[in-house]
């Protein structure tokens, strides 16, 4: 059974960082795309950050450009969204997600995973 469980969110005040974690099973990292991607209150959910296991692809939402960083440690199953300079805008839950395309297309990033965890939220004060 595949799962993944987001984890790191809290509070933080604006300019500060948060490390974001979404711990997987019953798959591993080399078998699907993941990402991170996010829903603020009265908001589409949007993506944030994907990377792809079959050519190394890493996409980033251009609102999140140089301040959000995605990373992987494939011994432990888990994927990191490292966030720094955060801004009262990036004020969501965040949601980990994996199998479906890491691709942007009309300048966003594609929101279509077949697997998705529960999400944790982050709050930044201004």
């Amino acid at each position: 059974e595949v799962q993944l469980q987001a984890s790191g969110g809290g509070l933080v005040q604006a300019g500060g960082s948060l490390r974001l974690s979404c711990a997987t099973s019953g798959f591993t990292l080399d078998d699907y795309p993941i990402g991170w991607f996010r829903q603020a209150p009265g908001k589409e959910r949007e993506g944030v950050a994907c990377m792809s296991p079959f050519d190394g692809t890493i996409h980033y939402a251009d609102s999140v450009k140089g301040r959000f960083t995605i990373s992987n440690n494939n011994t432990k199953n888990t994927v990191y969204l490292q966030m720094n300079s955060l801004k009262a805008e990036d004020t969501a839950v965040y949601y980990c997600a994996a199998e479906g395309p890491c691709a942007v297309e009309a300048g966003r990033l594609i929101v279509d995973m077949d697997y998705w965890g529960k999400g944790t939220l982050v709050t930044v004060s201004s």
